[in-house]
């Protein structure tokens, strides 16, 4: 479970090295900068806002929870595509 902008950072290295990518294939598939992947990756690129909402979150008991989801590809590029039940 993800409670802390640490968490997230860590789960993204953690998701990265599975894949077998390095900082600079994620972020270019990301497009995003290798430099603010890394500042991520350390807890420290993401913004205000974000730890903002894991800290409402755990005063509600509540955390975030990473699952693998299908291939971009298989989703016509929508990474969100099959995440609700009802296809919204």
């Amino acid at each position: 479970m993800l409670r802390t902008v640490r968490d997230v950072g860590a789960a993204v290295r953690r998701a990265r090295r599975e894949a077998g990518l390095s900082q600079q294939a994620l972020a270019d598939r990301a497009g995003v900068s290798r430099q603010w992947l890394s500042r991520v990756e350390g807890g420290k690129g993401l913004s205000v806002e974000m730890g903002k909402v894991l800290d409402v979150l755990a005063a509600l008991g509540l955390a975030v929870d990473l699952v693998t989801t299908p291939a971009a590809e298989a989703t016509d590029g929508d990474p969100f595509a099959g995440l609700f039940e009802d296809g919204s």
